[in-house]
Parts: structure tokens; sequence; C-alpha cells
């Protein structure tokens, strides 16, 4: 049906799986680009029986040794960009120059972070603590295999921040793509391949019950990493104890809160909103979507952000001027669809927006929402370029809404009194709160969850700590 790479890497070779196939598809048409065939039970034995194996010396490599491979990687994937960005895009119903002018190069900058921190995990000094002449050590040592399950709102990048902390540790991965979008990780495997011994990475494709589930019960699995919604974490946890205990790094979503006090700067706050709430047609954990504004601007803010929604362009990812395309899947856009009916219905007003297009591809359009704090599209992760805007009278009471959600990933504050924006963010239980700004991110800095939003940390050296074991080395004598 296609040139795409659609077969599993398995111990350093592509193999077609030997399960019912998934259809891939552009997002922007509806159509199907590629069937990519699903991992059987004994192939998902095979790869994890292949890391395991790699494991034993991948793990002896040098951090110096791991560092150039990784460095390796993050060369060719600047080299081959321009075809793994049109893959991304066409695949996930990305807009093809953010791609490749912002993701593209942020992939590359995860792997290159890691592979300098590789070679400077921190530690403590050995010394006698215990009494002269014995010699205590810290080690941080690598965990082994490491079930990795990657999202389908940023394929590549995601997996990035897997991999990369991953092997820098030391560790050996499987990682599974969502089925929705598994074209670009697995053109990547082409890379990771021809750069790193065979089985230290290997990717299985397929659906989440069928293949997630066997991966992560595996017995030779020590850790999961996933990406993905509050349900699937539940189940990662219950799995993760069922037979060999494993450790578990989950990032499951979220709900931004974005505070809006009455001396913010408004034109800022809409501007900033045009990308931090309707980037990948808002299908981001971080995305600003719940906007909780003073009841003094409320209106003033409602107008500011109706004329911007208005303003946004958007349709095929390769159209001039796009500046988000399609959602997923029709489920994702049905599932859209009915958050927005249920609130028209339930009294909220549409502002803007609000329906999903006829014709081809699985498009809703940008939406804005004046709703109560109660209502279920304030409260739950809607996961599309829809924003709600909800008055409050006085800071502790956006405060007391903001925190009582059950997710705890991202928020931000806007304010011109630097003091009291910073006294609201340090009452905040969010992962990340940014100050008069939203969505801006750092490799150097953690990115992780409270709450129902997970825990473990993706980007910055705590990534890194959380792939490794501490163990306490003492030599007597």
């Amino acid at each position: 049906m296609s040139d795409f790479e659609t077969r599993l890497l398995i111990d350093g070779d592509y193999v077609d799986g030997s399960a019912a196939p998934e259809p891939a598809r552009d997002p922007s048409r509806g159509e199907v680009i590629a069937d990519v065939g699903s991992a059987a039970p004994d192939q998902i034995d095979h790869a994890v029986q292949a890391a395991h194996r790699a494991f034993q010396d991948w793990r002896r490599t040098t951090p110096k040794e791991r560092s150039r491979l990784l460095w390796t990687i993050a060369d060719r994937i600047d080299a081959e960009a321009e075809g793994l960005a049109a893959l991304e895009s066409l695949n996930a119903g990305k807009v093809a120059r953010f791609v490749a002018g912002g993701e593209i190069p942020n992939v590359t900058d995860v792997f290159r972070y890691f592979a300098t921190a590789a070679r400077n995990i921190p530690g403590v000094a050995a010394n006698g603590y215990r009494a002269p002449g014995m010699t205590s050590m810290l080690r941080r040592d690598p965990i082994g295999v490491v079930a990795s399950i990657a999202p389908w709102n940023y394929p590549l990048l995601m997996a990035a921040w897997k991999l990369a902390p991953a092997l820098a540790a030391g560790n050996t991965v499987v990682i599974k793509p969502s089925e929705n979008t598994p074209l670009s990780l697995l053109a990547l495997g082409r890379i990771l391949s021809d750069v790193l011994p065979k089985g230290v990475v290997n990717i299985l494709c397929g659906g989440g019950e069928a293949v997630g589930r066997k991966l992560i019960e595996h017995d030779l699995v020590r850790m999961i990493s996933l990406t993905g919604d509050v349900r699937t974490g539940r189940a990662v946890l219950r799995s993760a104890a069922a037979n060999v205990i494993k450790r578990t790094h989950l990032e499951l979503g979220g709900k931004a809160p974005v505070i809006v006090m009455k001396d913010a700067d408004l034109d800022a706050v809409a501007s900033t909103l045009r990308e931090a709430s309707f980037y990948n047609a808002g299908q981001d954990c971080t995305a600003a979507c719940r906007v909780l504004a003073d009841a003094a601007i409320a209106d003033e803010l409602t107008a500011k952000l109706e004329a911007m929604v208005k303003d946004i362009t958007w349709g095929a990812p390769n159209d001039e001027g796009v500046e988000f395309g399609p959602v997923i899947s029709a489920a994702q856009r049905d599932r859209i669809d009915g958050f927005v009916s249920r609130a028209r219905e339930g009294g909220a007003e549409i502002v803007v927006g609000g329906h999903a297009p006829d014709g081809n591809g699985y498009f809703f359009e940008p939406t804005l929402v004046r709703a109560p704090i109660d209502a279920e599209i304030v409260q739950k992760e809607v996961f599309g370029p829809v924003v709600t805007v909800t008055p409050f009278s006085e800071p502790d009471e956006a405060l007391r809404w903001a925190n009582a959600s059950e997710y705890g990933l991202a928020s931000s504050v806007w304010s011109q009194n630097g003091a009291a924006a910073m006294q609201i963010a340090d009452r905040l239980e969010y992962g990340v709160t940014w100050i008069n700004t939203h969505g801006v991110f750092a490799t150097e800095m953690p990115h992780g969850g409270m709450k129902n939003s997970g825990y473990g940390s993706d980007l910055s050296m705590q990534s890194l700590l959380d792939y490794t074991q501490a163990r306490h080395v003492l030599l007597a004598g």
C-alpha cells in the first residue's frame, strides 16, 4: 500500500507483525495510508528477551560511549529531519512547518541533552559513614528492560523523552507507539538500529490491550513508562503489581488552569493562548484550556479571546498559513463534539465555534465556551481545540477551583504584580506553573505531574535519575 516502514523492530531486525494489522491514517483526509502489522504474543516475548540479553552488555558500556551513540542518533535525525517531519505531519495531522521548525529540533535537543547528562550523573562522595575502614559508595545503576508506551499527540517527541534518558542511564527499551501514529517511530527505528547494538531498542506495534498489556506484564520488564490517559495509567499500575513488581513512570494528562488576575495584560494573554491553547489542535496535556478570569475583566478578556479565535486559520497541515490541522481520529472528533454539545445543552455559552465541519478529515473548529466551574467541559480533559472561560470573584476562589481538579500537570498565572503572582504560584498543586506565559519548556527542567496527572519526570537530570536505581556499596577493609 505504501513505501512506509510498517514492520516491527525486534533484536536489530525489521520483521512483519504476525497479528492482525492496524490501519495508519492521514487524519486530514480520513484515508488509510498504510497497514501496520501488530505484534503477536511470541514476538512480544522475543522483543523483551532480546532487550534483556542486550542489557547485560549495554549496562556495562561507559557513559562516554553511550553519550557518543546518543550524539550520533541526534546527528542522524538532523540529517533525515525533512523526511521524518513530513511523515509526522502526514500520520499525526500536524502542521508541517511547525514539525520541521520546532518539534524535530526538540527531538534532537533531547538526545543531545541526555548524551551530555549521561556523563554527569550526580552522586555522593564516598566516605566512612559506618566506621573507619568501611567505605560507603553510592551507585546509580540502570534498572533493566523498560517498557515504554508513547502517545499519538507527539509521536516522535514523546518517544525521544522516553528513549533518551532510559538509554543514557544504561537501560534497554521495548517501546510501543500508539496504533494511530506508528509510522514516524518505525522510521526512527532505522536510525536506532543502525547506531545502537542489536536489541537495545525494540519497537512493537499494535493495540493497547493486545500488545501493550502483554508487554508491561512480561516478567523481564523492570520499569514501565507511559504517557496516556488516567484510565490507562490505572490499568498500568494494576499490571505493574500483578507478578514481578515494576517501577512505573506515568504522565497522565491534564486540564491546565490559566488564572488571569484583573491587572493582567489581556492582550498578552490572548496572543499567548493563540498558540498555547490551539497548537496541535489542542491535543496537548498542557494546553491552556481552562481560563479562570477575574470577574472584573472576564467580559473584556472573553471578547479579546473571541476575536483571536475567529482569526485563527485551520485546515490541512500543508496549506499555507494554517495554525492547526485535524484531530487524530473520527472517534476523537466525535468525543470533542460530545463535550461541546453537552455543554450547549447544559446552558453554557458557545462564544465562537463549536462544530465539526462536513467533509473528509477529522476537523473541529476552534471553540471558545463560557461556562460555570462545575460544568463537565470545564472539569474534564477535552483534548481538542476548545477553551473555556469561567469568571472568579477573588484570587482564593480561583486557587480553590484550580486545586480542586483531579489533574495536576500544568498551570499559569497572569498578573503584572510579580509578588502576587508568585504567591498564587506557590499554592498551586501543579507540576509546572508559568507566570505571564504558558507552554514554555526547557530540556534542562523537569516536566511531570501531580495527583491524577501521574508522577515521574520527563526531561532534565531528574528524568535521568528516574531511570536509575540508587545502590549502596560498602567496602570493608
